[in-house]
């Protein structure tokens, strides 16, 4: 095994707008039920454990659409300017 290269991880994914209005929704629904939800969904990304988001709205099932690593892919593409 050679440990001087480097993995490649390309995680393929369709629908932008289906991840950010899932998201949007979740958020919502946190701040409804008075979490500061940007706590809550990072909470949710780093653990995995979807007890830090509410089912108010049935928030819980949707954010469980998506998964964690698409929601990372797209955060940092954002944040760095290479997506809407």
């Amino acid at each position: 095994m050679e440990f001087d290269k480097t993995m490649h991880f390309k995680v393929e994914r369709e629908e932008n707008t289906k991840c950010q209005e899932v998201l949007k929704d979740v958020y919502q629904s946190l701040v409804e039920k008075g979490y500061n939800p940007i706590n809550q969904i990072v909470g949710y990304i780093l653990s995995g454990d979807p007890t830090y988001i509410t089912s108010h709205n049935d928030a819980r099932n949707k954010i469980r659409t998506i998964e964690r690593d698409e929601l990372l892919e797209k955060m940092v593409k954002n944040y760095i300017g290479l997506e809407n």
